[in-house]
């Protein structure tokens, strides 16, 4: 439901904001006053295109924000889908600068136009008599078959289950895919696999080896160092060992003088056998430490093997030949047990599918059940706004489709509609837009509308003078009907007819001003009396006399 627009800079309007009621809103006043404007704005936060110069003020941008109650609407899905925060009061807002540049947001989120339109789609539907796109559509006329057939649980479980089977087939046609590659492939990726697992590769061993061949190539450098070291700690005749037992003993003959010098002894005790446990290990690597060109030419052969490997498949470390391994493991067992995957996804295919079957054949059964009703539903309205030799003949087949991957399969079922439709008495049925005025499927449209109502949410329709060519009770069962279609949605009509003005239950009046230097469009709400006189003014001019005003009130209360 629109709960209010606000239009700034646009056409004839500088500042604009108008609040709706949830029943039958009408918009009346003179032609040129600034009605379509209203709608013209309105259009671009439903995602339609626009230029600069249709602004009120060339140096501003333009501004059009509508807040709307979409709470009934089982919209979070397209919310989730768009990445969009849900919010039951939701702003649509578009920004126009005077360059021409637009920028969209839906609850302050930046959108793209794509997106807004979409979203707008499901909120606002204006309808007028050239509007024939959406009367046509195979899945509009579908949407009339399966609200009326109220079996919503038993669609979105089949729409459920359908989503789930086509990802399925997707699968297993990658799976397919993915098998015939790797059964081509499979000697390449055996002698690929077979080449890594005889090189029995540990994934830490490239740089444990690095280290071992430097130590081999360096190990004269580092015995002489070593000796050196161990002979200056305690093999020489004035080793520092020796040194520091010397030390110690002249400490030892100072205890007795002062305390402190006892404790410096036995630190630098701890100090000697440190040294010496240094001294020991120096002493065993080097003892360990030997030029081995056997090991060295083992140890340069293993790493030329991982260096080629690497550079082979394009890696830099043997973690990642391990893993590249573990990849070929999977292909080859994919190629040799892939068909077993394939039989098993096709059996689970073959028992989803059936079951699809059985729920899109019972969908199937529930829409045949009311095309009848529909049928003579539709018929009844237009008859009782003046289309007394129309016909409808809605048609329900099954395409041929059994060949596709999925099997004829639709979102919806098997299932597809088309409504043929006549005015005429004797005239053969066709689509509708081939054999209809404008008039004639406005009304048609109307009438299916008020169908649809009855049964399931449907968002804000507008009506844009689609009362054009009725009159008299015509007109006024056309505004029966869109009060009665008003009592399960948001309705706004512009009119012309004082039949159809009187059944709103609030009524706008949209006018110029043109008081000050420039030309404005305004609107305001009308209360009881204004109504009365505007309506007055519908049937008989702008001074209607009493009689007129009497025929006013008339209207009006006969309205709810």
């Amino acid at each position: 439901m629109l709960q209010k627009l606000s239009i700034n800079n646009y056409a004839l309007i500088d500042n604009l904001e108008i609040s709706f009621d949830g029943g039958l809103n009408i918009l009346t006043g003179e032609t040129g006053a600034g009605k379509s404007i209203i709608l013209g704005a309105l259009s671009l936060i439903l995602g339609q295109r626009a230029e600069s110069r249709y602004f009120f003020n060339q140096q501003k941008k333009c501004v059009i924000e509508g807040t709307f109650k979409i709470g009934a609407f089982h919209l979070k899905h397209f919310f989730e889908d768009n990445d969009l925060d849900y919010e039951a009061e939701t702003v649509l807002r578009r920004e126009i600068s005077a360059d021409g540049k637009s920028r969209a947001f839906v609850n302050d989120t930046p959108v793209n136009l794509n997106s807004l339109k979409a979203l707008g789609e499901k909120l606002i539907d204006i309808h007028s008599q050239h509007a024939t796109l959406e009367i046509n559509d195979p899945e509009f006329q579908l949407l009339v078959v399966d609200a009326v057939a109220k079996h919503d649980d038993l669609l979105s479980d089949y729409r459920t289950k359908f989503r789930a089977y086509k990802k399925s087939t997707s699968k297993l046609q990658q799976l397919i895919e993915e098998s015939d590659k790797a059964k081509a492939d499979l000697d390449y990726y055996q002698f690929q696999f077979d080449e890594l697992e005889k090189a029995a590769i540990v994934a830490d061993e490239q740089e444990l080896l690095e280290q071992e061949l430097y130590s081999l190539n360096n190990a004269g450098e580092i015995k002489r160092n070593l000796l050196g070291a161990f002979y200056l700690m305690e093999d020489g005749e004035a080793s520092a060992v020796i040194q520091l037992r010397e030390a110690g003993h002249q400490l030892l003959a100072l205890e007795k003088f002062n305390p402190l010098i006892a404790e410096l002894h036995q630190r630098l005790n701890s100090a000697v056998i440190e040294l010496k446990d240094i001294a020991a290990e120096i002493e065993t690597i080097e003892q360990r430490t030997h030029t081995d060109e056997a090991r060295a030419e083992e140890v340069n052969t293993r790493l030329s093997l991982i260096y080629n490997l690497q550079k082979k498949h394009r890696v830099d470390t043997n973690a990642e030949l391990l893993q590249l391994q573990d990849e070929l493991s999977d292909k080859i067992q994919q190629a040799v047990f892939g068909d077993e995957a394939i039989e098993k996804l096709k059996a689970q295919l073959g028992v989803d599918r059936k079951e699809l079957e059985e729920l899109a054949a019972q969908l199937s059964v529930n829409r045949k059940k009311v095309i009848p009703s529909i049928e003579n539903q539709v018929l009844k309205t237009l008859s009782e706004m003046g289309m007394n030799n129309s016909n409808l003949k809605i048609e329900l087949s099954t395409p041929a489709g059994h060949n596709s991957p999925l099997g004829g399969l639709g979102a919806d079922g098997l299932d597809v509609v088309r409504f043929l439709f006549t005015a005429n008495k004797g005239h053969a049925l066709s689509e509708m837009s081939k054999v209809a005025s404008g008039g004639e499927l406005s009304r048609l449209m109307l009438s299916i509308k008020s169908l649809i109502a009855q049964n399931t949410a449907l968002p804000t329709i507008i009506f844009d003078e689609i009362d054009t060519g009725v009159s008299g009770e015509v007109a006024n069962q056309v505004g029966q009907i869109m009060e009665k279609l008003a009592d399960n949605l948001q309705v706004i009509t512009i009119t012309h007819l004082p039949q159809i003005a009187s059944k709103g239950q609030s009524h706008y009046f949209v006018y110029k001003d043109d008081g000050a230097a420039t030309t404005y469009t305004r609107i305001k709400q009308l209360n009881k009396e204004e109504r009365i006189l505007e309506i007055a003014k519908m049937l008989s001019g702008d001074k209607p006399g009493e009689s007129a005003l009497q025929n006013a009130r008339e209207l009006l209360s006969q309205a709810p």
